[in-house]
C-alpha cells in the first residue's frame, strides 16, 4: 500500500501558510472552525448565485480580528462575483454577515494564469466530463494547456466508471516531473467530482509550479562549492 499524503497539507506550516489565520481559546475554537467551513461552503455552493461556480474560485482565505472577519477570494474570473459597479460583492458581503452574525470585509484577488492552479484545472476537467466529453481527450488537452502555461510537470488521475464502462477503474497520466516528497517543490493539488449519468468520477490533479524562491540558486551554489575542482591523485604503494 502506498501512503498518499495531500501535498498542500504536507507543506502547510513549512513552505506555505495556513488558509485560516486566527487564534481562539479552546472554548471558541470549534465554533469558529465550523464557521469557516460554513463560509467556504456557502460561497462555493451558493443556493441562488450559480455563476459563482463558474467564476473559478481557487481558494478562500479567512483572517479574523476582534472586530471583523476578512475573507480573501482568489478567483480566475472576478467579474462574475463583482458584478456591475460592485453590486454583487456588496450583496454577497451582506449575506455572509447575516450567515455568521459578524462584520465581514470581502476582498477579491484575480488569478492571471488559471492553467497553473490544480483546483481550477480539476474543475475544468470535471465540467468537460459532465458534458460527456472523451476522458482521454479531456485529460490530454488539460495537460497540454498547463505545460504550455509554464508548469514543470502535471499529473492527472481519474477514478470511476470511465467512458460508461460497467466496472470502475483508475486512469493516470503524467507529464514532466512531480517531486511529491521534495518540500521545496511548489506542488499544487486539486480534487473534485464529476457528476455523470453513470455515477461520480473522482478527478485529482497535481501541478509542479517550480521551486519556492531562493532555493534553486542556493542549491546550485552549494553543489558547485562542494564539487572538487581537480580529481584526487591515486598514490601507489
Amino acid at each position: 500500500m502506498g501512503q498518499k499524503v495531500n501535498p498542500i497539507a504536507f507543506r502547510t506550516g513549512v513552505m506555505i501558510g495556513w488558509k485560516s489565520r486566527w487564534y481562539a481559546s479552546k472554548q471558541e475554537f470549534a465554533d469558529l472552525l465550523i464557521e469557516d467551513h460554513k463560509i467556504r461552503n456557502f460561497i462555493k455552493h451558493h443556493p441562488k448565485k450559480t455563476q459563482y461556480r463558474n467564476a473559478g474560485i481557487d481558494r478562500i482565505e479567512i483572517e479574523r480580528t476582534r472586530d471583523e472577519v476578512k475573507i480573501i477570494l482568489h478567483v480566475a474570473r472576478p467579474g462574475l462575483i463583482i458584478g456591475k459597479k460592485g453590486q454583487e460583492v456588496e450583496f454577497l458581503q451582506g449575506e455572509l454577515q447575516n450567515l455568521i452574525g459578524r462584520r465581514v470585509n470581502l476582498k477579491i484577488e484575480e488569478i492571471h494564469r488559471p492553467e497553473l492552479y490544480a483546483q481550477l484545472v480539476a474543475e475544468e476537467i470535471s465540467q468537460q466530463l459532465s458534458k460527456r466529453s472523451s476522458f482521454r481527450r479531456t485529460m490530454k488537452r488539460a495537460m497540454e494547456a498547463t505545460m504550455d502555461a509554464g508548469a514543470k510537470g502535471i499529473k492527472v488521475q481519474l477514478a470511476g466508471r470511465l467512458g460508461g464502462s460497467e466496472m470502475a477503474r483508475r486512469e493516470k497520466q503524467i507529464r514532466g516531473s512531480i517531486p511529491l516528497s521534495t518540500l521545496r517543490a511548489k506542488i499544487d493539488y486539486g480534487f473534485t467530482e464529476a457528476k455523470t449519468a453513470q455515477g461520480h468520477i473522482g478527478v485529482q490533479v497535481w501541478i509542479n509550479q517550480g521551486m519556492y524562491e531562493g532555493d534553486a540558486s542556493d542549491g546550485a551554489d552549494a553543489e558547485e562549492g562542494q564539487a572538487p575542482k581537480k580529481p584526487k591523485k591515486a598514490y601507489k604503494r
